[in-house]
């Protein structure tokens, strides 16, 4: 039986490109060459890839990218994306879960939930970061946004997906958050590229800082700042509040 994410992104990828939440891509990697402080010589890797935004518009900006991501769907149109613009671009099709890099990259980036809080349990969500870890060279950066656990404690997750909802995109409906777990419950109702109605059983994994900072230590990177994350205005000005829905976290190795 395939996970709700498996499903999701099985035949979405172009509805997956007008959502909301796809809109900061420049702005977003304005950041991130700024993290590496515009060196072209930084190879990056880009966890859960999805439909190539980051990855095309990094390696328009000189930079070579690797993106991974475990839906054939998404990465079709990634490659798709990445033809039209005359790019070559390494897009591989992996599980983030298991290890495929070692000491292979400068920086890796995982944003909007690329897999990570996606997964079923704690255990694989930390093997996500396990392998993003194994695939930075020691020194190298690892920038990633998470949903911030936070915020369902003073916020409906609820209002918030009915506030964002666009005509013609992905709703969230029956919102349940477990105290205990801090996952939400929902049920998502979408129309995919075939213009089929889905709806599927979801859950995410929100996370606390100090959480994000145990995990982090424990994989011994040496730096970890947590802020919070604005679409497509990343910035460390931004100082994590609950008003996040989902924080930015940049760590070096």
């Amino acid at each position: 039986m395939k996970q709700w994410y498996e499903q999701l992104f099985e035949n979405y990828a172009r509805t997956y490109d007008n959502e909301v939440f796809t809109k900061g891509t420049i702005g977003e990697c304005d950041f991130i060459e700024k993290e590496i402080n515009y060196d072209k010589s930084v190879k990056i890797l880009d966890i859960g890839c999805g439909t190539g935004r980051h990855t095309i518009e990094l390696s328009k900006r000189g930079y070579l990218v690797t993106g991974i991501d475990l839906s054939e769907s998404q990465l079709q149109r990634a490659k798709q994306k990445a033809s039209a613009e005359s790019l070559t671009i390494d897009f591989q099709k992996h599980d983030a879960r298991t290890p495929h890099f070692s000491n292979a990259f400068g920086l890796v980036i995982m944003l909007c939930e690329g897999g990570f809080a996606l997964m079923e349990t704690d255990e694989m969500n930390f093997q996500i970061l396990q392998n993003a870890t194994k695939a930075l060279k020691d020194g190298g950066k690892f920038i990633f946004t998470t949903l911030n656990g936070l915020f369902p404690l003073f916020h409906s997750v609820k209002d918030f997906y009915a506030a964002e909802k666009k005509e013609g995109t992905a709703e969230c409906k029956n919102c349940s958050f477990d105290l205990m777990t801090f996952r939400d419950h929902n049920t998502t109702e979408f129309i995919d590229d075939s213009g089929n109605k889905k709806s599927l059983d979801c859950n995410e994994r929100f996370y606390v800082p100090s959480e994000i900072t145990w995990l982090l230590k424990s994989l011994h990177f040496r730096t970890i700042d947590i802020y919070g994350a604005k679409l497509g205005a990343f910035s460390r000005n931004h100082k994590l509040t609950t008003e996040d829905f989902e924080m930015l976290v940049i760590a070096e190795k």
